[in-house]
């Protein structure tokens, strides 16, 4: 009377868990960002000893919103937040490109992924950077 059921609920079980694991080898993910936005300073290409060169800039994002409930448009009623984007670009013909022709004051649409990364300053003090690694789109 009640095997079969239990059988049944064991079997979907067993199937549901390897369903899981054939999902976690097959899993894809994504990392991907979209800024447009204004360059705040001209870039900078640097390059370490043994590794490829890499193009730097900052991007300043700006976010605006009505702060308050009239309906009226004034001035005075939108707020505005500022957020800047360390931008590294690596891939070589985008690399050079954006060296050459983005300048300080550019608007410009950036698609890449969020890096997270740790270094050493001066100091011996450890700090935590957030880049922007642009990809096809700059």
């Amino acid at each position: 009377m009640f095997r079969r059921p239990v059988l049944q609920v064991l079997h979907k079980f067993v199937r549901h868990e390897s369903e899981i694991v054939s999902s976690l080898v097959l899993e894809r993910s994504l990392n991907r960002v979209q800024l447009l936005g204004r360059v705040g300073q001209d870039p900078v290409m640097r390059q370490v000893e043994g590794k490829n060169p890499v193009t730097i800039f900052s991007l300043a994002t700006n976010e605006m919103w009505k702060s308050g409930d009239n309906e009226a448009y004034q001035l005075g009623d939108v707020s505005q937040k500022t957020t800047w984007h360390r931008i590294s670009v690596f891939r070589p013909g985008l690399r050079d490109v954006a060296y050459q022709y983005v300048k300080k004051g550019s608007r410009i649409f950036v698609e890449g992924k969020v890096d997270y990364g740790e270094y050493m300053d001066k100091n011996n003090v450890r700090r935590q950077a957030t880049t922007i690694i642009a990809g096809k789109k700059l």
